[in-house]
């Protein structure tokens, strides 16, 4: 089991929800941490509850809607001179739920992609050749297993998008100890998700971060985090290693 005691993991969306959860669940493996958030406010309170668990902590702002802003917060980040070997990509945007759905503006799918697509590969772009460099890393990419709904088609789309980027950059470090995953908390009553959700946030841990964990060489995986809920880290990272193989053939 790939083991990140003391190593750096960037978590975007770590303020609420499922990203603030997996903040949790990731110091309490020794695992020191990089919280982003729209505002440094917001992640206050993350910021404080996992320097409680005794490790390192900081925060850092930006609007992933800006892509001016996504570059700033990566250099602020290259700037604190650690490296960072995980990567979980975990803030989302639902923008609208368009019921006359082909009346959807093209708005939707701008604010969509830049923030579900852009945004996140550009992080992937800027920290995966570092981790190729160095032989090890892990990211994660949060999807959606959103299917056949017309009237969410931005972010359907957006989600679709970054699955392939995901896959297609797997394809490059298959076989090799940088591993790019795909990661789903299923449909859960967050924020983005509803109070109608059928799941709650808890679920998800500790599925979410199961990519992080597994430690066979494999990428492109869709590791849906309903598959694990209620088993112990080990046990969901052999449930992940025996039972999810990567999508490039033998």
């Amino acid at each position: 089991m790939y083991q990140v005691k003391g190593k750096w993991a960037l978590i975007t969306g770590a303020a609420r929800g499922i990203g603030y959860l997996t903040a949790k669940f990731m110091a309490e493996q020794g695992c020191n941490l990089i919280l982003h958030s729209r505002d440094l406010a917001h992640t206050e309170k993350a910021l404080a509850e996992v320097r409680a668990r005794g490790v390192s902590a900081v925060a850092v702002a930006a609007d992933l809607n800006d892509l001016n802003a996504v570059k700033g917060m990566l250099q602020e980040i290259d700037d604190l001179g650690v490296d960072v070997d995980i990567v979980l990509n975990n803030a989302g945007l639902q923008i609208a739920y368009r019921t006359d759905y082909c009346a959807t503006p093209a708005e939707d799918y701008e604010v969509s992609f830049r923030v579900n697509t852009i945004a996140p590969a550009m992080i992937c772009y800027h920290f995966l050749p570092k981790m190729m460099a160095k032989g090890t890393g892990r990211i994660l990419n949060t999807t959606s297993g959103i299917a056949l709904d017309v009237c969410q088609a931005g972010y359907s789309a957006s989600k679709a998008a970054l699955d392939k980027i995901t896959i297609d950059l797997g394809s490059k470090v298959e076989g090799t100890d940088v591993l790019i995953n795909l990661t789903d908390p299923g449909w859960c009553r967050t924020d983005l998700g509803g109070a109608q959700a059928p799941n709650a946030p808890e679920s998800a841990i500790p599925g979410i971060t199961v990519g992080v964990f597994v430690d066979d060489g494999k990428s492109g995986r869709y590791l849906g985090a309903q598959h694990f809920t209620g088993m112990s880290l080990e046990d969901a990272v052999k449930k992940a290693e025996a039972e999810f193989d990567s999508p490039y053939g033998k």
